[in-house]
């Protein structure tokens, strides 16, 4: 069958050609990632105590290390209302540093590197094209969201991280499969079965739903990228087999792909979400461990389950009823709270350090302010980037706008569905890495569509290439810019008030 006459199939392209510029490229965007995070890790603090939310994770995680379960047996510490895995990573952290300001944040800082990393080589696998995946790279390097959370005692940029991680695997394994598919043409056994090949394990697909399991075992919103990802992975197994002529696709993921894709993207995120409280289970003095027969009756309809999975069941209703409960209309309000519309332009970002004086700055106190903010020059084409993919996506049939977008939707839609509850800015962390995506592709975009032109209007291509690296430049200044009220150093009153550009960043 390969070698004769028939339909037009892919060009067997699987990632960028130059596996060695690649590699020195992505050595040098980690280091310039690791330099910037590691950079004055110790700031900001409030008197040498955490900032902002640090106050809840870092005692959390530093409880977790010290009881000697591995889980959080004493609600003194505060309210246990999320899963454990970004706590233990915060534990690890403290248990090589010591409960500092180094040791809740070097966790965080690594997570923040291996997501310039990850973004880096996915948009260079997405594009084929090492250039691209840089400028990516160097946006995710400089976005002020990600920067910030990489410095914080936080669990968000955990949650990116590994979100980011099940993405790669997933776009690593469409690559896989299409070269599995290319050499079954090739051999000519494509049409052996009206359904198409079987493909074999996936380990990339089966590390992506470990990454998901570890999304939903640090936050439960990883919820909404199991479901995303799981509805990316079957649209690329329909259009892999379509793009290989295979007689019935749909039939042929159904039998082939739909419960493997299925077991590993959605049962096995579950599995590692229960796991994750193993330590729970094995503990005596664990939250809520034992409420059948206190705050659980011994009898009704569900007396047969066992009594540990009911108080579990016990404790994450009351995590569930936690959350409904933070709403507006309930009376709680925050002075730095924000609704999901303005979060793709970072319309309202956050206050999470501020101090005066005592030393002098131009003639007075100086200002040590640190605000979670994402770069304008970045987050301000937000819209014009979704529009593109979208009609790159619908009309053009473009995979890799359906996938950054289907990503990005999953970090900002299901927000939109409970509009009174009590929001914050930095429930967008996870929206970065794919707003930095696909503002990279577009770059891309306009540079192919350059040198598409070179040949009729020579001019064409370097005007391109001018428009590109102008706006690199652009989001590198920004950056600089911010660069002190990212990291709380010290500015006059008047810098800090110029730092402010919208009346709604104050």
């Amino acid at each position: 069958m390969g070698n004769r006459p028939g339909p037009a199939i892919p060009a067997p392209l699987f990632g960028a050609p130059d596996r060695m510029r690649g590699l020195l490229v992505g050595a040098v965007i980690a280091i310039v990632a690791a330099v910037t995070r590691f950079w004055d890790l110790s700031h900001p603090t409030d008197q040498g105590t955490p900032v902002f939310d640090e106050k809840h994770y870092v005692p959390q995680g530093w409880q977790v290390l010290t009881g000697g379960n591995w889980i959080e047996d004493n609600p003194a510490y505060g309210l246990v209302v999320h899963p454990p895995v970004g706590k233990w990573l915060l534990a690890a952290s403290e248990s090589v540093f010591g409960y500092g300001p180094l040791g809740w944040r070097v966790a965080p800082a690594i997570a923040g590197i291996a997501i310039v990393v990850l973004v880096y080589c996915t948009v260079r696998r997405l594009s084929r094209s090492t250039l691209i995946g840089a400028i990516a790279g160097v946006f995710a390097i400089c976005d002020g969201v990600l920067f910030v959370q990489s410095r914080m005692g936080m669990l968000d940029i955990f949650q990116a991280a590994f979100v980011v991680a099940a993405f790669a695997a997933l776009v690593a394994d469409r690559d896989q499969v299409r070269a599995r598919m290319h050499r079954v043409y090739l051999e000519g056994r494509m049409g052996d079965s009206p359904y198409g090949p079987r493909l074999g394990f996936r380990w990339y697909r089966f590390t992506a739903g470990v990454m998901l399991g570890l999304t939903c075992g640090t936050k439960w919103s990883g919820i909404y990228f199991v479901i995303a990802f799981t509805l990316l992975a079957i649209g690329f197994d329909v259009a892999n087999r379509k793009a290989y002529h295979v007689e019935r696709p749909w039939r042929g993921v159904l039998r082939r792909d739909f419960f493997p894709a299925g077991m590993s993207l959605a049962v096995m995120p579950v599995v590692i979400y229960l796991a994750t409280f193993i330590p729970w289970f094995n503990s005596e003095t664990a939250v809520y461990r034992y409420e059948v027969g206190n705050q659980i009756g011994t009898g009704g309809p569900f007396s047969w389950v066992p009594g540990a999975w009911r108080s579990l069941w016990f404790y994450e209703a009351g995590i569930l009823e936690f959350h409904a409960g933070l709403t507006n209309s309930a009376g709680n309000h925050h002075p730095w709270e924000s609704k999901p519309w303005t979060w793709p332009m970072s319309l309202r970002p956050m206050l999470y350090a501020i101090e005066n004086g005592p030393d002098q700055c131009g003639g007075g106190e100086c200002v040590r302010a640190q605000m979670l903010i994402g770069s304008p020059a970045l987050w301000w084409v937000a819209l014009p980037m979704v529009a593109w993919g979208l009609w790159r996506w619908l009309v053009r049939r473009d995979w890799r706008y359906a996938a950054v977008l289907t990503a990005y939707g999953a970090a900002l839609l299901p927000w939109f569905g409970d509009l009174d509850r009590q929001m914050y800015f930095f429930y967008a962390t996870a929206m970065a890495p794919f707003l930095v995506m696909g503002v990279a592709l577009c770059c891309g975009d306009l540079l192919r569509s350059g040198a598409a032109a070179a040949r009729r209007r020579p001019e064409r291509r370097t005007l391109t290439i001018l428009v590109v690296a102008i706006y690199v430049g652009l989001v590198v200044t920004n950056f600089i810019w911010l660069w002190p009220i990212l990291t709380a150093s010290p500015i006059s009153p008047e810098e800090w008030h110029q730092q402010i550009w919208l009346p709604s960043w104050g």
